[in-house]
C-alpha cells in the first residue's frame, strides 16, 4: 500500500488508472456567447486532432478501437518545468523532510514519523510557529509530506541490527535538491499520479452517514453485475476526471496566452451538453452534478501544481438553497453574473506542469502527443515533408518555429527549393511555402523574385508579390496561370480533405461562367498529377449546372488522357 495513499484515507486501486485520451467524451459546446469564447477548440476546425470521430463515419461501437489523436502543445524547457515543480509546496516539503532525515531518523514500525518528531517536522516546514503549541492540522500536513517522501523514495526505510526502525535519505534526494531536471520531473510526475489516483478514490468513497447496508456494499460486496458500488463509483469518477483533463489539455493547446482559464461551469457543460444543443433544465442539473463532483478532485490536483483552481464557494448553496448553477455560473432563471460573482462557481487552468504531466501520461499509454516545433528541427525539406505527413500538427506554428532566427532571404530560398516536385504532397508543400513566406514578409522578396519564371513556383510567387503590394509583377503566361490554378486547388484538396466550403471559395473565383467549355477545354490539358481530381471537385461543387457539367466532361477527358 502506498504510504501517502494510506494517510489520505485509502489504498490505491490495483492496476487501475484512467487511460488518458482513451475514454470518449461528448462533443459538446457550452451555451452562451461568453462560454463559447472561453473554450471551443472545435471552432478551429481541428476536430480530427482530438477525436471528433463522427466526421469519419464511426459509430459508438467503433470508438473504443479508433485512434485518438491529441493536439500538439507548447511546453517550457525542462529546466524551467523542474523549477516550477520544485516550487510546488508539497514536493518542497517532501524534499525538506528527506534532508531532515539525514543521516538517519527513527520511525515507527509503519515507517511513519514518531510522535515526538511530528511537531518538529511541522515547525521545520513552516506549518506551525517555531515556539509554542503545534496545531494538530499542522502535524497531519507534515505527516502527509513525510508519506509522500517515502512514496517517492526520497527516504528509504530499514531496520538496524538492533531492531530499530529508521529512515535514511534516498539516492534521488541530492540531484533533486540540485535541480536536476530529469530527477525533479520524474519525482513530480510520480507524485502527481499518486494525487490523481487519490482524488478519484476520495470521490468514490461512501458518504458519511450512509445506511449500514450501503456502507457494506461500498466496502466491497459484489452486486448483481459482479462489481461493488465503490468500484462503480471509482470508474465513474476516473472517467469524469479523465475527460475533464482531456478538455483542459485541448483548451490549453489552442488558447491564446492568458486565456487558458476555464469557468468550471463551462468545463462541465463541455462534458455534458452534446454539440449543437442548448442545455435543457435536465442538462443544467447534470452540469451542476458534474461541477460538484469535479470540485474536490480538481482541488486535490491543484495541490501538486497540475492545475490552478479556484474552488466553488461553499457559501453559494447556503445562499440560495436548491439553485442550480448553469454553464456560465449563473443560477437557473437568473441574469448572467459579473466576472467576480461568476468566479465563485469555480475557475480552472491547466498549468504548464499539468500539460507536461498529461502529455507524459498520454505517451505512456501509447498515444501520439506531439510538441509544437518538433517538426521544425531539420532543414526546409524535412519541415515541409513532416507537416504534410502529420495528422495532428499546427502548420503555422511549425513554420513560425522554423523561421525564427533565420535570415529571411536564405530561409525563403531554402523553402522555395523544398517546395518543388510532382509527388503526391508537392501541392501542399507549395501552399505551406507561401504560408512561410507570409510569415517572413517583405524581407523575403529577393528570393521570391528569383523564381518568377519557375514553371512550378512562378505563379504562386507572382501572386505573393502582388499581395505584398509590388507594382512591377509581370502577368504570368497562360500555361503558368492554369497550372497554378490546378496546383492551388490540389493543395486545398489535400489539406482540407475536400472541405466543400473552402473549395467553393476558390470555385467562386474561377473565370468559367462566360464560356465554361473553352475554359475547361484548356484546363483539362494542364500537365499536373491532380488535374482530373480538381476538375471532378469543381464538377461536384460548382453551383452553376452548366459549368459543373463542363467540368465533369473535362475531368473525364483528363483521365482518358492518362
Amino acid at each position: 500500500m502506498d504510504r501517502y495513499a494510506e494517510l489520505m484515507g485509502g489504498p490505491l486501486a490495483e492496476g487501475e488508472r484512467a487511460t488518458m485520451a482513451g475514454r470518449r467524451r461528448k462533443k459538446a459546446g457550452a451555451s452562451g456567447e461568453g462560454a463559447a469564447d472561453a473554450v471551443l477548440p472545435a471552432d478551429l476546425e481541428l476536430q480530427d486532432l482530438y477525436g471528433a470521430f463522427a466526421a469519419h463515419g464511426l459509430d459508438d461501437e467503433d470508438l473504443d478501437d479508433a485512434a485518438v489523436l491529441v493536439p500538439p502543445v507548447k511546453l517550457p524547457a525542462e529546466r524551467e518545468l523542474a523549477e516550477q515543480a520544485k516550487a510546488v509546496p508539497m514536493l518542497g516539503y517532501a524534499l525538506k523532510l528527506a534532508r531532515w532525515a539525514a543521516p538517519h531518523r527513527a520511525v515507527d514500525e509503519f515507517g511513519d514519523l514518531t510522535v515526538p518528531d511530528r511537531a518538529p517536522a511541522a515547525q521545520l516546514l513552516g506549518l506551525a510557529p517555531a515556539e509554542g503549541e503545534v496545531p494538530e492540522e499542522a502535524e497531519v500536513e507534515a505527516m502527509r509530506a513525510w508519506s509522500l517522501a517515502c512514496d517517492l523514495d526520497l527516504v528509504e526505510l530499514g531496520t538496524t541490527a538492533a531492531g530499530e526502525h529508521v529512515a535514511v535519505p534516498g539516492p534521488d534526494l541530492e540531484p533533486a535538491e540540485e535541480g536536476d531536471p530529469e530527477t525533479v520531473l520524474e519525482l513530480w510526475l510520480t507524485a502527481a499520479g499518486i494525487v490523481r489516483e487519490l482524488a478519484v478514490e476520495a470521490d468514490s468513497l461512501p458518504e458519511e452517514g450512509a445506511p449500514p447496508e450501503e456502507e457494506e456494499a461500498a466496502a466491497g460486496e459484489e452486486d448483481e453485475d459482479g462489481l461493488s458500488e465503490v468500484e462503480e463509483a471509482r470508474d465513474a469518477a476516473a472517467e469524469l476526471l479523465d475527460e475533464a483533463l482531456q478538455v483542459l489539455y485541448e483548451t490549453t493547446a489552442f488558447a491564446e496566452p492568458g486565456n487558458e482559464t476555464v469557468p468550471l461551469g463551462v468545463l462541465a457543460a463541455l462534458l455534458v451538453v452534446p454539440e449543437g444543443e442548448e442545455p435543457s433544465e435536465e442538462l443544467l442539473g447534470d452540469i451542476t452534478d458534474v461541477m460538484v463532483a469535479l470540485d474536490p478532485m480538481l482541488g486535490d490536483l491543484a495541490e501538486l501544481g497540475l492545475v490552478d483552481y479556484r474552488p466553488i464557494d461553499p457559501e453559494l448553496f447556503d445562499e440560495e438553497e436548491g439553485a442550480e448553477p448553469g454553464p456560465e455560473g449563473a443560477a437557473v432563471g437568473e441574469a448572467p453574473l459579473d466576472e467576480e460573482e461568476s468566479a465563485r462557481f469555480g475557475l480552472v487552468r491547466l498549468t504548464p506542469l499539468g500539460q507536461y504531466g498529461i502529455r507524459q501520461w498520454l505517451l505512456e499509454d501509447g498515444y501520439d502527443a506531439p510538441l509544437v516545433g518538433e517538426l521544425a528541427q531539420g532543414d526546409a525539406a524535412e519541415l515541409l515533408r513532416g507537416v504534410c505527413e502529420s495528422t495532428n500538427v499546427l502548420p503555422d506554428e511549425e513554420l513560425r518555429v522554423w523561421i525564427t532566427g533565420k535570415e529571411p532571404v536564405a530561409a525563403a530560398r531554402e523553402l522555395l527549393a523544398a517546395a518543388r516536385g510532382d509527388d503526391a504532397y508537392a501541392p501542399m508543400r507549395r501552399m505551406l511555402c507561401v504560408s512561410a513566406l507570409n510569415l517572413l514578409g517583405a524581407p523575403a522578396e529577393p528570393a521570391v523574385r528569383d523564381v518568377l519564371d519557375d514553371p512550378e513556383l512562378g505563379g504562386g510567387a507572382r501572386a505573393w508579390l502582388t499581395a505584398l503590394g509590388a507594382a512591377d509583377v509581370p502577368v504570368p503566361e497562360r500555361q503558368m496561370a492554369l497550372w497554378t490554378v490546378v496546383d492551388t486547388f490540389a493543395a486545398q484538396l489535400l489539406d482540407s480533405g475536400g472541405d466543400a466550403e473552402l473549395l467553393r471559395e476558390l470555385i467562386d473565383d474561377l473565370p468559367a461562367i462566360g464560356d465554361p467549355a473553352s475554359y475547361f477545354g484548356e484546363l483539362w490539358r494542364v500537365d499536373h498529377p491532380y488535374t482530373a481530381d480538381v476538375l471532378e471537385a469543381i464538377g461536384e461543387l460548382h453551383p452553376d449546372r452548366a459549368v459543373a457539367k463542363e467540368a465533369r466532361k473535362a475531368a473525364f477527358k483528363a483521365r482518358s488522357r492518362n
